[in-house]
């Protein structure tokens, strides 16, 4: 039973397809008729069928930037941007929407050695650089075996700088990965939905108000309390905690 479900699905994957690509353009067409509301309806009939790209959210969010929905063309640029961190369109189009917002939240500057690292770490994601680590592996055994096998004093010494740089290449980016899943792990984006958000001192309602934030700000989750709250931290360092309800994460569903 299962293999003729399996052979079904299989069967039926290019009509699937081929309706979620006709999807697509003809949510596009509703956009350029300027029909904005009609084409996200359609975009998010694609999101409903559990297919994500870059492309998809980017167009959602120039879709509500037209409709001038702060929060949510915010929300889908940077699910876009990090498909595709990238593409100078996103980025771009990201920062005229953040001009929308109400909140000025000066950026705490990132300095010397860590911001360096970073800058080099995120250059890649850290799948790109685990592939990488195994593809010096593999280049650092062949020079090794070239090396063992040769018989020729020079070819030698030149064989084993390779296994050996290869080596130190490969523990640099397997180092990298390691890194860069850590970053990614602690990265958990979210954009206030609502239009003026309280964060408070801690996590109820009686607490005192510790600072106001409003729809489109992006936040960083650091932790959750009672399913209910949320602990965050915005781009200047100050932290509190929101109703749950007030946000929405970027990564998910990525």
């Amino acid at each position: 039973m299962k293999k003729g479900l399996y052979i079904i699905i299989l069967l039926l994957s290019p009509f699937l397809f081929a309706q979620l690509d006709s999807a697509f353009e003809k949510g596009n067409s509703l956009y350029n008729k300027g029909q904005y509301q009609d084409a996200i309806k359609v975009y998010e009939s694609i999101l409903e069928q559990d297919k994500h790209s870059s492309e998809l959210y980017y167009n959602i969010a120039n879709a509500y930037y037209k409709l001038n929905s702060i929060a949510p063309s915010i929300y889908y640029y940077e699910k876009a941007l990090m498909l595709n961190p990238n593409d100078k369109e996103i980025r771009n189009n990201l920062a005229f929407a953040q001009n929308m917002t109400i909140d000025a939240i000066e950026e705490i500057p990132e300095m010397g050695f860590s911001k360096f690292m970073k800058r080099i770490i995120n250059t890649f994601n850290f799948n790109f650089w685990a592939v990488l680590s195994i593809v010096f592996v593999f280049v650092s055994v062949l020079f090794f075996l070239g090396y063992y096998f040769s018989f020729s004093t020079a070819k030698k010494r030149l064989l084993f700088l390779g296994s050996f740089t290869s080596f130190v290449l490969m523990i640099t980016s397997l180092f990298f990965a390691f890194q860069g899943y850590s970053l990614d792990s602690k990265n958990n984006p979210a954009i206030i939905f609502s239009q003026e958000c309280q964060v408070r001192l801690e996590p109820n309602l009686r607490s005192e108000n510790a600072f106001t934030l409003h729809e489109g700000t992006k936040v960083q989750i650091l932790e959750s309390y009672n399913n209910d709250w949320a602990k965050i931290k915005i781009a200047n360092g100050k932290t509190g905690w929101v109703d749950k309800e007030s946000i929405k994460l970027i990564k998910d569903h990525l």
